[in-house]
């Protein structure tokens, strides 16, 4: 357990996270029938490089894959990404039931409905982003993604490698510049070790009983190596998702002969990466662009 100054401090920054105001998008698309089913489009707000097209971000919240938690509290960063010269596709997801599981929190993530909808919202992606943002360039595309969004983020680049019954499995690497996953709950054995967000990578695949079976189908750290320019973006006082579930995964990687960057940030906790008030999101946003340009 932290000891009582992180505690605060980690509080701290969470209220400065979810201090910021939700930023409208400048468009909003379905992908499928289901009422969470939507992605939300931000127009750049900035030419980077006069007259071209701008590089596209998408972007996967964060919130233990739990129905309390949805894409309008990373709006701002979506926003604020934007606002540097991004197009940004911020994407919805079914997510866990509103009942309480036991010990009182909602229950995190369906299966199998959270990974068919960051499937198909990535299949449908290429064609929404020519109706609803003519100014990008799906050519160009990362994705990032905070907490349980990092999580997605690495398996959304990693279907390709998914076993060969998964319905989710593509048969070529997806046309990516980038991952640029932000304190992922990147490795569950690691993650359940460690009692992240209270089991969530358990109840996501459906309990003890189904954890071990599934984990081949949903864990980042099983599906490499990628191919995929991959950098992970972690602070150092993470409490939420500490900073050896991201370096589990990196050693995952390396160990299957892909080397995924690995960014340190010092006195750093888990909400300052998608709070655009803090420092931390200037550095994710140059850790995009440095993929994307």
């Amino acid at each position: 357990m932290p000891d009582d100054s992180a505690a605060a401090r980690a509080a701290a920054e969470e209220e400065s996270a979810f201090s910021h105001p939700a930023v409208d998008p400048d468009s909003t698309a379905a992908y499928g029938d289901h009422p969470d089913q939507l992605i939300d489009f931000y127009a750049p707000r900035t030419d980077v490089v006069p007259g071209a097209l701008a590089p596209l971000v998408v972007v996967l919240h964060g919130g233990a894959w739990r129905a309390p938690y949805d894409r309008r509290h990373i709006s701002p960063f979506a926003d604020f990404l934007a606002r540097r010269g991004f197009a940004v596709a911020s994407v919805e997801y079914r997510r866990g039931s509103a009942i309480p599981a036991q010990g009182g929190s909602p229950v995190a993530g369906r299966w199998p409905e959270t990974f068919d909808d960051v499937a198909a919202a990535l299949d449908a992606l290429p064609a929404l982003v020519r109706q609803s943002l003519p100014g990008a360039d799906p050519r160009r595309m990362v994705i990032t993604g905070h907490s349980a969004g990092g999580h997605l983020a690495l398996w959304g680049a990693a279907r390709h490698l998914l076993p060969a019954d998964a319905p989710w499995r593509i048969d070529r690497p997806a046309p990516l510049r980038g991952v640029v996953a932000l304190a992922p709950i990147a490795d569950f054995e690691v993650a359940e070790k460690l009692d992240v967000c209270g089991g969530a990578s358990r109840q996501l695949l459906g309990g003890e009983e189904k954890f071990a079976e599934r984990r081949p189908y949903a864990d980042p750290s099983l599906l490499l190596p990628t191919g995929i320019a991959t950098t992970l973006v972690q602070g150092r006082t993470d409490v939420t998702v500490p900073q050896a579930v991201a370096e589990s995964y990196a050693d995952a990687a390396a160990k299957a002969g892909e080397v995924v960057g690995l960014t340190l940030l010092e006195d750093v906790g888990h909400f300052p990466l998608i709070d655009p008030a803090a420092d931390a999101c200037a550095v994710v946003a140059e850790e995009i662009a440095q993929l994307a340009w």
